[in-house]
């Protein structure tokens, strides 16, 4: 029987959920992951307006993906595993940004959550 605390879920990171330091300050531990990449999508950045977030991830911009109409575009980032507890400090965290969460499939064929933008037009 798996309990809540194994790392069942995957969610594909091409911004500051990489980083170490937004790692420990959110979920307690440092994730491990492997290197995966979101087809069909480009990146673009967008300003970080909490100062707190700014202080941590030490980025003055998110990185945002959105669906892109060339079919050569790929966002390559990091693939990890984390439990359902994780999953929502993930979703507290990406709020703040008004991110939303997505489920694609990434370049290695896994499912996958990613935080999109929920509203690309704001910049």
């Amino acid at each position: 029987m798996m309990t809540s605390s194994t790392p069942t879920i995957l969610v594909f990171s091409y911004g500051t959920l990489q980083n170490k330091n937004v790692q420990i300050a959110n979920f307690g531990r440092e994730l491990t992951g492997c290197r995966d990449a979101l087809p069909g999508y480009a990146r673009r950045m967008v300003v970080i307006t909490d100062p707190k977030v700014v202080a941590l991830s030490g980025e003055s911009h998110y990185a945002n993906v959105e669906p892109s109409s060339n079919p050569e575009d790929a966002v390559s980032g990091t693939v990890f595993e984390i439990t359902e507890q994780e999953l929502a400090a993930a979703d507290k965290y990406e709020d703040v940004a008004d991110y939303r969460r997505i489920s694609v499939t990434l370049r290695s064929g896994n499912q996958a959550w990613v935080y999109v933008r929920a509203r690309p037009d704001i910049t």
